[in-house]
């Protein structure tokens, strides 16, 4: 039987960004699904932000849970399938953590902005790979939330995390192994028919993390990854169409799974804008970041789903739904990250972006997954591959795009 090639977005509300779980508006998500749905996607990423999850260790919110049935209920009567995210953590450049996990120390040197409570705040905070206390609170979310809804028709994927490697680091490989393990059996305890994964990204195929992709796969039903080309200097050019797939194909010869490209995409310039370089301050330092236009973002999607397709893909996700309220700029993650306030497939006012009518005429087509036509000759082993994941990484795909 064949597979259709999944289609979908990563969400957040247009108006409410990271902070829909307390402001929450279950006619907004209706209209936003709507929108989704109407540009041929079938699946919803979602974020349950931890500190808005869990408000202590030992309890999971009741308004969050009846939030998320409501979500469930709008997913289902639109057709779209949910990937549930737990222990958001990273999120669009800042960290985020419930108070209950601050350590009240000084946060590390070149640590990522934390906000907690709805601000940046001067502290580090326990590492949930090893902490007694944040792992038996992650148990206790997944057990309560794939509890409630495992039988629900909105629920697709169950996922374990968004690049959480950005959020902590494990002390050792067999730990990190051994962190996808117990939660991915802890939710099979409950529910053995949604996929588990975990949301891996390209920096955990140049870095030898104690979360390899060999490894984090193999605990999991579904290998994933989250790839963007102007990110990197290995790409060829900022908006490089060969960059996406290779790093869906090069997971696939690590782990040994077809992969799904849960992330891609690109920050964006104003309507009528050509394609340029921003520069500002972050943070007190410099940053700069290339900005697509829509025009040409639209075409970069366009050539990157066949190539997608071609490597033998399970699917696509966009980030993300929508570029945010300009009320939400003086708050993070936006007040800094500039970018970040420009991802989306509609703009603040819900009108849709070239690129949703990109995404609109390729699932008009109805692609289906595919034998991979083209793969990643990996000629090292993984354990030999993670000993210079940089060096091999870059080598790879001078030779995957001669």
């Amino acid at each position: 039987m064949t597979q259709p090639f999944t289609l979908g977005v990563n969400y957040w509300p247009r108006r409410k960004a990271m902070y829909w779980w307390r402001d929450f508006d279950a006619g907004e998500v209706r209209d936003e699904f709507a929108i989704i749905r109407d540009a041929g996607l079938t699946t919803v990423r979602i974020f349950l932000l931890w500190e808005d999850w869990q408000p202590t260790p030992d309890t999971v919110s009741r308004a969050c849970l009846d939030h998320l049935e409501q979500v469930c209920d709008a997913a289902a009567d639109h057709g779209l399938g949910l990937d549930v995210t737990f222990f958001t953590g990273h999120m669009s450049g800042p960290n985020w953590a419930p108070g209950w996990l601050l350590n009240g120390q000084p946060p590390e040197v070149g640590a990522r902005p934390l906000v907690s409570g709805g601000q940046i705040v001067n502290s580090g905070y326990r590492n949930y790979f090893v902490d007694e206390v944040a792992l038996a609170a992650q148990k206790l979310l997944l057990e309560t939330v794939v509890g409630r809804f495992h039988q629900h028709p909105g629920i697709w994927l169950w996922n374990l995390g968004n690049e959480p490697d950005l959020f902590a680091i494990a002390p050792d490989r067999a730990t990190g192994t051994n962190w996808v393990r117990t939660m991915t059996r802890t939710i099979k305890a409950i529910d053995e028919r949604h996929p588990v994964t975990v949301g891996l990204h390209a920096a955990s195929l140049v870095e030898s993390a104690p979360l390899r992709v060999d490894d984090a796969f193999a605990e999991v039903d579904l290998a994933v990854m989250h790839s963007y080309p102007m990110y990197t200097p290995v790409s060829r050019y900022p908006l490089d169409p060969d960059y996406v797939p290779f790093t869906c194909a090069l997971t696939t010869a690590l782990c040994g799974k077809p992969t799904l490209m849960q992330e891609f995409g690109g920050c964006m310039v104003h309507p009528g804008a050509p394609s340029q370089t921003w520069a500002w301050k972050l943070m007190g330092n410099d940053r700069t970041q290339f900005m697509a236009s829509e025009e040409d973002m639209a075409e970069f999607i366009r050539q990157s789903l066949p190539r997608l397709v071609e490597v033998g893909a399970l699917g696509a996700m966009i980030w993300c739904f929508a570029d945010y309220s300009s009320e939400l700029w003086t708050q993070p993650p936006c007040d800094q990250f500039w970018h970040e306030r420009f991802f989306g497939l509609v703009r603040p006012d819900g009108t849709v972006k070239p690129h949703a009518q990109v995404l609109r005429a390729f699932a008009d087509a109805q692609p289906t997954v595919q034998p991979a036509q083209r793969t990643v000759a990996l000629d090292v082993t993984p354990d030999q591959y993670y000993e210079w994941p940089a060096n091999h990484f870059a080598r790879l795909y001078q030779d995957w795009v001669k």
